[in-house]
């Protein structure tokens, strides 16, 4: 409470014009950091940094996501699609395949035409005058016959062409075995060149980014010692990859932080630059692409507790995405909202129940539930979170809420809540109760809407 009671004394003397101010100076200088860090000619991709402030937590300044999109890296490939035919045995069988460029797209036709019987047909016997040197012999065949002789040709040439056919098969079928080691061979070249560029540019990222909390993160004067900045590409929302297309390497998420307190220590003399620099909590990971159980479940009980007919407070109408982290923990993602517009001036609002209200009353009541939501979805974290097995005690779960919209409401845009795995199970153990639980949750709310 004491804690509580101190930060809202300190955000009373904010001076939310100056640190707006200082925000948008701060963006400027990191931005040009991080030009710095890359060749201009090449730096054709969009970088916008974004800062916001939290009271009694710190200013968080948002870079782009991933930079692997195929507008802004792309590599040359075989540049023609790969397509061999069997030529087709006259009463037997085709067989075709197409490969393109990348391995991704691959038809495969085989059909099957049986030889149709011969129907004997009754016909006028056939004499036939076969020479035998000096004897001469005839021979009478039935038209059965001969259309059972003709029958034994076609057959013994399908049989031919069958033959010659499985070899052209066989002959297409090493071409594709050999056009899907390239295809391999392929990717694996430009996943390891998307690695690499990956990797420099995050190094750059990190780099430059410490350069700015160390030399620059007393631009923003009105912190106090515990509050923080932040500088991290992960965004609110999850990030729809394309890299797929262009077998670009898995998403990152960076976040480097530091203190207020540290970052005046260094300015006054009190810390070396290699102390400062270690003081810099720096966290470069990637995600995970294998599916977990677990963390499919929890993302469908969250999806059930906030439709309209469960929620009280707000709902949701997407589904919930996560992120999984190497060694950092899971990120949930979730957008909600307060109602229906039901035509231009009236709205309805299903989770309380109500129809035909109109713009203010709408607002009013978004304001009113926005305590109530954010306890709750508090309480349902720590709830359900505890079934997460796959979690370490060292990993954090992660709520990333983009909250209804709500012009002038006063409600954040955004809420961030974050929990210890190891909290999660002490919970689920019972060595905590409920209070000391969400006592231990990370609060981090986005601009007043």
């Amino acid at each position: 409470m004491m804690i509580l009671i101190s930060t809202l004394n300190f955000a009373q003397k904010i001076d939310e014009q100056r640190m707006e101010r200082d925000i948008e100076v701060a963006e400027n200088v990191l931005s040009t950091l991080l030009r710095q860090q890359f060749d201009k000619q090449k730096m054709f991709f969009p970088l916008e940094v974004k800062g916001s402030y939290q009271p009694g937590y710190g200013v968080t300044f948002r870079l782009p996501a991933d930079f692997t999109t195929p507008i802004v890296f792309s590599f040359d490939g075989p540049g023609e699609d790969m397509h061999w035919d069997v030529p087709q045995a006259p009463g037997v069988y085709s067989y075709s395949y197409k490969v393109d460029e990348d391995g991704e797209h691959m038809e495969e036709i085989e059909s099957m035409e049986p030889i149709e019987p011969v129907e004997p047909i009754e016909r006028p016997e056939k004499r036939e005058m076969i020479d035998k040197g000096d004897h001469h012999r005839i021979v009478i065949k039935s038209n059965v016959d001969v259309q059972r002789d003709k029958a034994d040709k076609e057959r013994e040439k399908a049989d031919k062409d069958r033959t010659k056919a499985d070899k052209e098969r066989e002959k297409a079928d090493k071409l594709k075995d050999k056009a899907e080691k390239q295809r391999d061979k392929l990717k694996e070249r430009k996943r390891a060149d998307m690695d690499s560029i990956r990797d420099v540019y995050n190094d750059k990222m990190i780099e430059a980014s410490k350069n700015f909390l160390a030399d620059y993160g007393d631009l923003i004067s009105q912190l106090s010692p515990e509050e923080k900045i932040i500088i991290t590409n992960q965004g609110e929302q999850p990030r729809m990859w394309v890299g797929k297309l262009v077998n670009a390497p898995k998403r990152t998420h960076l976040s480097i932080e530091a203190a207020k307190g540290d970052l005046s220590a260094y300015k006054q003399g009190k810390l070396t630059h290699d102390q400062i620099v270690s003081k810099i909590k720096v966290v470069n990971t990637e995600t995970v692409e294998t599916i977990e159980p677990d963390l499919e479940l929890l993302s469908s009980i969250f999806d059930r507790l906030y439709q309209p007919d469960l929620s009280h407070t707000y709902f949701t109408e997407d589904r919930i995405y996560y992120e999984r982290l190497k060694d950092y923990g899971v990120v949930y993602y979730m957008q909600v909202y307060s109602s229906n517009q039901q035509d231009y001036m009236l709205f309805s609002m299903p989770t309380i129940k109500l129809n035909d209200v109109d713009q203010a009353t709408r607002n009013k009541k978004v304001t009113e539930l926005y305590p109530d939501f954010e306890k709750e979805l508090k309480e349902n974290i720590l709830e359900y979170g505890r079934t997460l097995k796959s979690l370490k005690d060292t990993e954090v779960l992660v709520f990333n809420v983009k909250l209804t919209k709500c012009a002038s409401c006063g409600i954040p845009s955004s809420l961030e809540l974050s929990v210890k795995g190891s909290v999660l199970k002490d919970f689920g153990l019972g060595k905590i109760d409920k209070n000391s639980a969400v006592s231990k949750l990370m609060v981090k709310k986005g601009p007043n809407q």
